[in-house]
């Protein structure tokens, strides 16, 4: 996939391109069905597929005071537009300057003499343009203007729920990441830098892995069935997040047990891709009832591991 960094930068670059705006945090299963449409526009044009989005995102601009957090990272959301298949990306630096563009000049400007859009396709509410004064028959009548098609894609509902990003945030602030991973359409995931830790989990017997945590959306406090994937290969395993009570520790940590596993990875990157949630966090009266505890969690994940494994192969 192409990525293009500024408006400028695409100028003459793309050739009968069709177009999705949006900030796309999390690159859900919402997302990706505008991002079909987006193909299929393509296709039929004989041009290429584009995304739209913008870095950073507006809120953080606009509303630096909010505490935001997010489901992904800039460079993970590029990374699972290009998986989607699309031809291009372009980002654009968002900034007070660009939030004070009419809706009129974002068509005009942007889509039209910039990229050279000939078909957009949008979600029901989208809204665009200072204030977000721009709206959907705006967009419509200036289209037939400029000649080019707008596509509108209803609300992607799995199971009566609306899948947004939003709804996303909260089910994985809940604990209830196996929903949250359906509507991500994948698992959601962290990658993080392995620091050294207080080598508890060798005391106990089963030996952790300690990731910083990323200024992402955060899962509830528990333990999670987990897959790992570090230098490219990736392993079952059981994580802790959380405080760990039984040592009166205040720090959120991260830590993750990985099957079969036995290497030293201090100061590398892994990402750690949350599948279930098993439990609380709980505080055990001595370490040897937390040993016992790690042991029933590390079964439990092993056979829904291997549950998942045999629903894949069939």
């Amino acid at each position: 996939m192409q990525v293009f960094r500024g408006i400028d930068a695409v100028v003459g670059k793309l050739k009968n391109p069709a177009i999705t705006i949006g900030n796309f945090d999390g690159v859900h299963k919402g997302h990706q069905t505008l991002f079909q449409k987006v193909k299929q526009w393509a296709e039929e044009l004989n041009g290429q597929s584009v995304v739209v989005t913008f870095d950073p995102h507006p809120l953080e601009v606009l509303f630096p005071e909010k505490v935001l957090s997010f489901i992904t990272s800039h460079r993970q959301k590029l990374d699972l537009i290009a998986s989607c298949g699309i031809d291009a990306a372009i980002v654009i630096p968002f900034d007070h300057g660009f939030s004070r563009m009419s809706a009129r000049e974002f068509v005009e400007i942007v889509i039209v003499e910039k990229i050279g859009a000939r078909a957009i396709v949008v979600g029901h509410d989208y809204r665009f343009g200072h204030s977000r004064e721009g709206d959907i028959p705006f967009l419509k009548k200036l289209g037939e203007v400029y000649g080019f098609k707008v596509e509108i894609v209803s609300g992607i509902k799995m199971n009566d729920t609306v899948v947004s990003s939003t709804t996303i945030r909260q089910m994985i602030t809940d604990g209830n990441i196996k929903t949250a991973n359906k509507l991500l359409g994948r698992f959601f995931e962290v990658s993080g830098t392995v620091i050294p830790g207080r080598k508890r989990g060798v005391t106990l017997g089963f030996p952790t892995a300690n990731i910083r945590m990323p200024p992402l959306t955060s899962p509830r406090t528990g333990v999670y069935v987990i897959e790992a994937e570090v230098d490219g290969k990736r392993y079952g395993g059981a994580a802790n997040l959380g405080y760990n009570p039984t040592f009166g520790d205040v720090e959120l940590s991260l830590e993750a047990h990985l099957f079969d596993f036995d290497q030293d990875i201090y100061g590398k990157i892994i990402t750690i891709r949350f599948i279930d949630r098993l439990r609380d966090e709980q505080r055990f009266s001595s370490p040897d009832e937390l040993a016992l505890q790690i042991k029933k969690d590390v079964d439990t994940a092993k056979e829904i591991l291997a549950e998942m494994k045999i629903r894949e192969s069939e």
